[in-house]
């Protein structure tokens, strides 16, 4: 068995001395895990034997280890057992009800039935906390491609009616995120009341939310409009995509009067955008009147970009309090963009076994009391086995 590479050595972050145990496929479950770890909290994921669903999904190193698993499981110890097994079920079952303060908390997104189900866990554990992702709310199955077409989002993507499904697994962050903060929640109330409960969110209800709180439910059920693809202009307000002189594309923002005065300063081109602006009858104090007149604007813009590499446009956008930047692909991301470097405090080398060395984020939050731990590297599947069942069966 390997060694354990993330042993429980105290921990700094605003969450030291809180356990989770989670039982996770794919993003959101190891995303919640891995969130609340770079806080400081031990996170202890269990697998089958051979690894999960996700031990060996893209991308991959040429050898084959998953780059995928291995970033979104930094800073969490490792357990494999036989789940397929009663044996393996109540080893993994030690695990989440040991005694101790902080603990008895389990994160999943697999089914909760057997010995692992909610019942007979909190039967031993009276406190116990059980965070649970399901696909849909009535327990059926769902993931983020499934949850997004349905979502209205890939016929308002794009410039066309083809739907276009993005490539951002955006469901399963958000309820990764969600996931932290019911369980948050959960645990506050057993801080205050001594009493666990079973906490469920669904993938699609994520989905639903989402539509719902940023207006396109009730656009639909108040003005019956839908909202149709525009391309790359912001829906709204005036912000759309540029080609610079040297074949790079830019992104220019302005939702605001200031932001729209920024940019006509930075680009000298203040009075023909009023002009522009009179032209089409569309008032440029308001966000929808700078819609209506984005195609007038853009014209207005094309030329001035399309005369500029990207380093003079830069230059000129330096201090302006224009909004704007640069379209890059993943290669372009890594070499030329100084937040994407050690230069952020977010970001550390990490020596990951069986990858190599690569920068890593750690946690994007920065309290100014409590230091958050750099990022740790993943561990190797079932790396702490043997240590975390042994302190399991201490704590009984």
């Amino acid at each position: 068995m390997p060694p354990s590479s993330n042993a429980p050595e105290p921990r700094p972050g605003p969450l030291a001395g809180l356990r989770i145990v989670e039982l996770p496929a794919f993003v959101a479950a190891p995303l919640a895990g891995m969130t609340l770890a770079q806080l400081g909290a031990e996170v202890i994921r269990i697998d089958p034997l051979r690894g999960g669903m996700d031990q060996h999904r893209w991308p991959r190193t040429e050898d084959g280890a998953s780059l995928y698993w291995a970033s979104l499981n930094k800073g969490k110890r490792s357990v494999a057992l036989p789940l397929d097994t009663p044996e393996g079920q109540r080893a993994a079952a030690d695990i989440i009800c040991a005694a101790g303060e902080g603990g008895g908390i389990v994160v999943t997104n697999l089914p909760a039935r057997g010995l692992l189900s909610y019942d007979l866990l909190s039967a031993r554990r009276p406190d116990l906390i059980m965070m649970r992702l399901l696909g849909n709310h009535d327990g059926s199955p769902a993931v983020d491609y499934s949850v997004n077409c349905a979502s209205g989002f890939p016929h308002a993507t794009g410039a066309t009616e083809v739907p276009v499904n993005h490539v951002l697994p955006a469901w399963d962050i958000a309820a990764g995120l969600y996931l932290t903060t019911g369980l948050l929640a959960a645990e506050r109330r057993r801080q205050a009341t001594g009493e666990g409960q079973e906490v469920t969110l669904a993938l699609s209800d994520v989905m639903l939310a989402t539509v719902g709180n940023l207006g396109y439910l009730a656009d639909v059920q108040i003005n019956g409009v839908s909202r149709e693809p525009v391309g790359n202009a912001l829906y709204g307000a005036f912000g759309r995509d540029f080609a610079t002189s040297d074949g790079r594309s830019v992104m220019v923002v302005a939702i605001t009067t200031r932001q729209f005065d920024a940019l006509g300063r930075a680009t000298g081109l203040t009075g023909k955008l009023r002009l522009a602006g009179e032209l089409v009858d569309a008032d440029l104090t308001t966000e929808g009147g700078r819609y209506a007149a984005r195609h007038a604007l853009a014209a207005v813009l094309e030329p001035w970009f399309a005369a500029r590499t990207l380093a003079e446009v830069r230059a000129a956008f330096a201090g302006s309090g224009a909004l704007w930047g640069p379209y890059q692909t993943f290669r372009q991301l890594v070499a030329e963009d100084e937040r994407c470097s050690p230069d952020n405090p977010m970001f550390s080398w990490i020596e990951q076994p069986g990858v190599g060395t690569y920068l890593a984020p750690g946690s994007p939050l920065s309290f100014s009391r409590d230091p958050v731990p750099p990022a740790r590297p993943a561990p190797a599947l079932g790396a702490d086995t043997r240590d975390v069942l042994a302190a399991a069966g201490q704590a009984r």
